[in-house]
């Protein structure tokens, strides 16, 4: 095994439970019979697991392929073990800007604008994505276009044009991209990165991806080059392609891609485990909001790459599976009370992907977290939601799944991670964090290990990874004294309805309005939202 690729590898008591009425999804239902005709159609193909077994690179370190005999399109992407980690200090998104310079910028014979032009006549698309520890280049095309769309992903990945125009215009968009999207308009996002800073303060991780005010505005041309010269290098390469592409086509490839790469100086160094908070950590974010938005977190010791993981995911789709009606949050907080639109929690980073209910794939992280997000509730209601999502993952810790609750939970999510893998370029995308995480294909290991799985299992796996005694929670909210001092002093938190409930949702609900928080003055603060990323280390 070479060091580049070990490198690679390394990124990366209870009583029944009442049971929850699952709300019908029929769209979520159509969809999952859908994935399960297509992964049947991909998996006649050609074989999932490559010759060797289950190493998704195939014995071929630094690349993965997954070709799809008759398919129509090609799928690349060329992936760097490189994200805002690297970033030097005080220049906190330059790995982002770098990204922007390679998907949203020109190569060494071509402008942007002329790239732009060519891509249109062949409804191709060309990207970059980048977050903590990983960035990639993703194109598509049809394979009738597959070579002057190879010329440019190739020049694109290793001969970058860095144009001044180029530079500009996407420090632009960054910048705009904190100052008027995360602070401005995506109370969301904004709540989702405050308990981000809150949740890694001191760490590797605290910066936004996307970089900060300050450190984006002390960028320049030559950082850029500079860094993507020492960190977009063949020993930090992981090169996916997958669909239809011809016989041998992989070898190029290698050779025009891969090894047409500089040699870097190896891999980073291993990141360090975040702190876990003392107790329990309030970030209450003051913006003249219409609503409030709350994310609960903390780090959590696994990933992928453990067994408890996998668990853990029947655990999380139970309690919280992001946008489906069988997680427990959404259905006792939006279903049975309509506080907000949805309720859900996660035990990794976790990013939609467009307007799915599925995350991006290529986001691996090698230190991870669990997360509840509270979508935006009225303000009168807030208080209210934060104890009953405490108390939900309270009552999950102390009591676990029951028997019933576990088998159906299991078997909806055997179904719905196929979903997961629906096109070529997602499944080539879950191929290649597989790699990164040193484990055989992650869709295959769901599908083999979930039935294997056991009550005790899962309910061994929430005893040893989750609790309620150390949150992290950041809040974003018009009246940030108002809340903090609710909070602090435990006031009772009726709320209110805009429909009649039952009965039996307000004797529950007399519990949750007077359960007690352990919030402290001194791990509590509020911060203006001007205030908010503007560099590293405010908090």
């Amino acid at each position: 095994m070479t060091a580049a690729r070990t490198a690679r590898q390394h990124m990366l008591r209870r009583p029944v439970r009442r049971p929850v009425r699952r709300s019908p999804d029929r769209h979520l239902a159509l969809a999952i019979a859908a994935a399960l005709f297509l992964t049947g159609a991909l998996a006649a193909c050609g074989p999932s697991d490559p010759a060797n077994g289950s190493d998704p690179t195939g014995g071929d370190p630094g690349i993965v392929e997954l070709p799809v005999a008759n398919s129509p399109l090609v799928t690349f992407r060329i992936g760097f073990q490189t994200g805002s980690v690297d970033d030097p200090p005080g220049k906190n998104g330059l790995n982002a800007l770098t990204a922007l310079m390679i998907g949203r910028g020109g190569t060494s014979s071509m402008t942007f604008e002329e790239i732009t032009e060519a891509l249109y006549p062949w409804s191709a698309a060309i990207r970059a994505q980048s977050d903590k520890e990983m960035t990639v280049l993703v194109g598509e095309v049809h394979v009738d276009h597959l070579e002057p769309f190879f010329a440019l992903v190739r020049d694109l990945a290793t001969a970058p044009r860095f144009d001044q125009a180029d530079f500009d215009r996407n420090r632009d968009f960054l910048v705009n991209s904190v100052t008027a999207g995360l602070r401005g308009s995506d109370d969301e996002e904004l709540g989702k990165q405050a308990l981000n800073v809150l949740m890694h303060a001191g760490h590797a991780y605290e910066a936004p991806s996307i970089g900060t005010e300050e450190g984006l505005g002390s960028l320049t041309l030559d950082d850029v080059r500079a860094f993507h010269a020492s960190h977009y290098t063949r020993d930090r390469a992981l090169v996916g392609i997958g669909g239809g592409y011809p016989d041998g086509f992989a070898d190029r490839v290698r050779e025009e891609i891969l090894d047409a790469l500089p040699v870097g100086e190896g891999p980073r160094a291993a990141i360090a485990a975040p702190a876990t908070p003392d107790g329990y950590e309030l970030l209450v974010v003051e913006k003249e909001a219409i609503a409030t938005a709350i994310s609960i977190g903390f780090p959590i010791d696994i990933t992928r790459a453990d067994d408890d993981f996998f668990a853990l995911m029947v655990a999380n789709s139970y309690f919280g599976e992001h946008r489906t009606f069988n997680g427990l949050l959404m259905n006792v907080m939006r279903g049975a009370r309509g506080l907000n639109y949805g309720d859900y929690s996660y035990i990794e980073n976790f990013i939609q992907d467009g307007g799915s209910r599925l995350p991006v794939p290529n986001i691996p992280r090698s230190r991870q977290f669990f997360s509840i997000w509270i979508r935006p509730v009225p303000h009168h209601n807030a208080h209210f939601a934060l104890r009953q999502a405490i108390r939900e993952l309270r009552r999950l810790v102390d009591d676990g799944l029951s028997q019933e609750d576990f088998e159906a939970t299991r078997e909806f999510l055997l179904n719905y991670s196929r979903l997961y893998v629906q096109t070529t370029g997602r499944r080539l995308g879950y191929r290649m964090d597989s790699a990164a995480y040193g484990i055989g294909d992650f869709i295959e290991e769901i599908a083999a290990r979930l039935p294997a799985l056991t009550l005790e299992d899962v309910n061994g796996a929430i005893s040893r990874h989750l609790q309620a005694d150390n949150l992290a929670v950041a809040v974003v909210t018009r009246d940030a004294e108002t809340f903090r001092d609710a909070v602090l002093s435990n006031t009772p938190s009726p709320p209110t309805y805009n429909a009649d409930v039952t009965e039996a949702i307000r004797a529950e609900d007399a519990e949750i309005e007077v359960f007690e928080l352990p919030f402290t003055p001194e791990r509590t603060r509020i911060v203006p939202v001007d205030e908010m990323f503007r560099t590293v280390g405010a908090l």
